[in-house]
């Protein structure tokens, strides 16, 4: 099985060059990476370029502008060509170096449409731990999610269910993952390891003021996928955040 893996970029010189090194020490060679870039103003392409070579053929990249987030990840969505569909956003690298090896053996024994794995959310020098995501299994209609960093899908999950809503500007993510976890067609498999590591002060990991972003849209999102309670379903779902903040922070 073929792995299609999409970064999006944008500015990201900071960063960018450990998810590029991580994606190379993939012990699973069948793959194919994809970066979109959103014409970054910063040495982020000069970055790319060096380590273009070092993936003999399998980097493909792109630089125009888009209109967001969400617009960039669809553009590679629709350029992918492997049977699998993972994205590993420009300041996040993979835990593993046998993550792909992980997630395809998980993909032929289980014979799943998806997996999902746990994610560390680290400070910006990937050295401490702010927050551990250990998801395991759950239900949407009571805040449940897996994170959305350590997702791969088939591709036809995403032929089927079409691309991200670019009508939500910071948690398309979790309405696209509301949608197919609405599915009772589509099969999941959940992966305990941790296979992604993440950089916290993102938008929506961004203190209060990034909380209360991410939970204003979750609520439209909810309603508009007609989730009863969207608001109780919110709030147990920010809770569970904060349990597990509170017990990283203890240990």
């Amino acid at each position: 099985m073929k792995i299609t893996i999409i970064t999006v970029c944008y500015n990201s010189e900071k960063t960018i060059k450990d998810t590029l090194k991580s994606v190379l020490k993939q012990t699973y060679k069948n793959y194919e990476y994809l970066i979109i870039d959103g014409k970054s103003q910063d040495k982020t392409l000069d970055i790319i370029k060096e380590y273009e070579p070092k993936f003999k053929g399998k980097l493909k990249w792109i630089s125009e502008k888009d209109k967001g987030l969400y617009d960039a990840m669809n553009k590679g969505i629709l350029m992918a060509t492997g049977d699998i569909i993972g994205i590993i956003n420009s300041d996040d690298v993979l835990a593993d170096q046998k993550s792909f090896d992980i997630i395809i053996s998980t993909f032929q024994k289980e014979k799943c449409d998806g997996t999902y794995s746990n994610l560390e959310i680290l400070d910006k020098n990937l050295k401490k731990k702010l927050r551990i995501f250990i998801p395991k299994k759950g239900n949407y209609k009571f805040g449940w999610y897996p994170p959305h960093p350590t997702l791969y899908l088939k591709k036809e999950v995403y032929e089927n269910h079409g691309l991200y809503n670019q009508k939500y500007r910071i948690a398309a993510d979790y309405d696209f993952m509301l949608k197919i976890m609405m599915d009772n067609q589509i099969s999941l498999s959940y992966i305990s390891k941790t296979l992604v590591y993440m950089r916290g002060g993102g938008v929506s990991t961004n203190g209060v003021k990034g909380y209360y972003k991410s939970f204003k849209e979750s609520y439209h999102i909810l309603k508009d996928n007609n989730i009863h309670f969207p608001l109780l379903v919110n709030l147990i779902r920010i809770f569970k955040i904060f349990i597990q903040a509170l017990c990283s922070w203890i240990k």
